[in-house]
């Protein structure tokens, strides 16, 4: 995919939660294209993320990076902290200290 084609699937991209199913869903073009998968304890607010994977043939652009935003902006509006257990999701937040303060202890 070109960048210009990858910054174009990732304006379109929507993140959703699947609560159903314990992960997050990249869609796109109403199709389920990534996925961040998680495991909620409530009692301690802690959303444990251990595996984010988008389509081998997508990868390399920003829908990674769209799917992690949107996985955290939804912890944060939920007043959850997360446990990055996958590398990406842990490389992605040292790349955005501004999110740090979601990190879990």
């Amino acid at each position: 995919m070109s960048e210009t084609g990858s910054q174009d699937a990732a304006a379109r991209a929507q993140v959703r939660d699947a609560p159903q199913q314990h992960r997050y869903e990249l869609v796109l073009d109403d199709r389920v294209v990534g996925v961040a998968d998680y495991r909620l304890d409530e009692a301690a607010g802690v959303l444990s993320v251990p595996h984010v994977e988008v389509e081998p043939a997508l990868r390399g652009g920003d829908l990674g990076s769209v799917l992690a935003r949107g996985v955290l902006d939804d912890v944060r509006r939920r007043s959850l902290k997360v446990r990055p257990l996958c590398p990406f999701m842990a490389l992605y937040l040292r790349r955005h200290p501004d999110d740090a303060d979601l990190v879990a202890g």
